[in-house]
């Protein structure tokens, strides 16, 4: 009987709602209702491409609000997220961005700066595809540098060390078996003593940097790409060991060999139908009373939030993107605002809101141990550098948790990032002492946790400064 092959990894496009959750949990501990949402908002965008032309424009995302305390997953819910549907992501953080007119970001950047992702992504797309074909003609001009062909050819170098292997004027027949054996050398590597020499651009342009005011950097960025094509940059010639100049080359290849505006036009088009944008700490932009004048940092931002959200069309330096399906999933702790404060056009733009709990001991014993880049096998892998076997042992895990959610009730609750300062004022002296302490094991037990953190729980005013 033919032995039965193993299912391949579904892609982004065939996961379920169940198995978009399965893959999360595998990252984040709890927060199931949350997970539930993000997984349905994502297998809506798949649904949403599968209808006809004229309904398929009518759908909108279902933009949600995640509402809880720092530290208890929502940045990695997002991160995970946009890994698994392989789409442009941005986080940003609302309390950057100003009114337009007033010093500092405006809005618009979000759009601007998730294209410049999305072209980045669809660009190593297809430099990968066309890489074997740039590493062939990488090495050959590699090949032409090191033996030029019989016909002189005045653009290509060579140093003098290539004089050795072939005369200048070398018959065909004897220039080709030179040339397969230099070949040969090359990509066994006898050769990467040698030094070639390579003719780079540099691109130069007759400006400076404009300002550094937040804002201006998209000004500047577009006068200089527009400027790049009357002022190409100098070439000049440097001198390269073989395996730099070859990598130099086959990048040289790959650039002409890929079609930017086939690239630029699949950008667009991911991140009009697939892109994700995260809109942390968006209870700091809420406006918890009514102030006399503009408030430009709070509802003028909620103003200008309002259009992106709910789809217009902003121009980029790669074209006008529409911003009609980009899903926009924010998310803030809302400890002295709440959603209601936002405004009420704002507010009807995200139409989902889900609260995620806070942490307990029994989540932080989770973290710490089911996760694939789980902290405690963190801790375990960069001793393991200095030959130091690190055992946690299960009372000790309890113990580093309850310690962690005991000083989250008695100081401010920062989640899960208590754990590191937990770990770290707990290994301390383990990881200073660890070149010294090769080939040794250390057992991380109930015991030793207390021994190390007793004074600084039981001393409140201590903790609040050091955990």
């Amino acid at each position: 009987m033919s032995q039965e092959k193993a299912a391949p990894r579904p892609g982004p496009d065939d996961l379920t709602p169940r198995q978009i959750v399965e893959e999360l949990d595998r990252y984040v501990i709890g927060q199931g209702e949350a997970k539930r949402m993000v997984a349905i908002a994502l297998r809506n965008r798949w649904r949403r491409q599968q209808l006809g032309p004229d309904l398929r424009d009518e759908v909108m995302p279902k933009n949600i609000i995640m509402i809880g305390p720092t530290g208890v997953g929502k940045t990695e819910i997002a991160r995970r997220l946009a890994k698994l549907a392989q789409a442009p992501f941005l986080k940003v953080e609302a309390s950057k961005f100003t009114e337009v007119g007033y010093v500092g970001r405006d809005v618009e950047s979000i759009i601007r700066d998730l294209t410049e992702l999305a072209v980045g992504m669809a660009k190593a797309q297809h430099l990968e595809r066309v890489q074997r074909k740039a590493e062939e003609l990488g090495e050959g001009r590699v090949l032409d540098l090191l033996l030029p062909p019989p016909m002189p050819r005045p653009s290509v170098g060579f140093t003098e060390e290539a004089g050795d292997d072939a005369p200048a004027s070398a018959p065909p027949d004897s220039h080709e078996t030179t040339r397969s054996k230099l070949r040969l050398k090359l990509r066994e590597g006898k050769m990467n003593h040698r030094t070639v020499e390579v003719e780079v651009r540099e691109r130069g342009l007759p400006i400076g940097v404009i300002s550094n005011v937040g804002g201006m950097e998209d000004i500047e960025s577009n006068i200089r790409e527009m400027l790049g094509g009357m002022f190409p940059g100098k070439k000049k010639k440097r001198q390269m060991k073989i395996p730099e100049a070859q990598k130099y080359l086959v990048q040289e290849e790959a650039q002409k060999l890929i079609d930017m505006d086939e690239v630029t036009r699949e950008a667009v088009a991911k991140v009009e139908d697939t892109g994700i944008v995260f809109l942390d700490e968006i209870d700091k932009i809420a406006s918890r009373e009514k102030l006399a004048g503009p408030d430009v940092s709070r509802e003028g931002v909620q103003r200008d939030l309002l259009p992106i959200v709910e789809g217009s069309t902003v121009n980029t330096k790669h074209g006008a993107v529409r911003t009609d399906h980009i899903l926009f999933i924010a998310a803030g702790a809302f400890h002295t605002a709440k959603p209601s404060d936002l405004i009420p056009e704002l507010q009807g733009r995200f139409p989902i809101r889900v609260e995620l709990q806070p942490l307990t001991k029994e989540d932080f014993v989770r973290i710490l141990t089911e996760p694939r880049s789980a902290l405690a096998r963190q801790y375990q892998a960069l001793l393991q550098t200095e030959g130091l076997s690190l055992e946690f042992t299960a009372d000790g895990l309890e113990e580093i948790a309850g310690s962690a959610a005991h000083v989250n009730d008695q100081t401010e609750n920062i989640g899960a990032r208590r754990l590191f300062t937990i770990m770290e004022r707990l290994l301390e002296s383990i990881s200073f002492e660890a070149p010294e302490l090769e080939d040794e094991k250390v057992r991380i037990d109930a015991k030793y946790v207390k021994e190390r953190l007793h004074d600084l729980m039981k001393d409140q005013d201590l903790s609040r400064f050091i955990l």
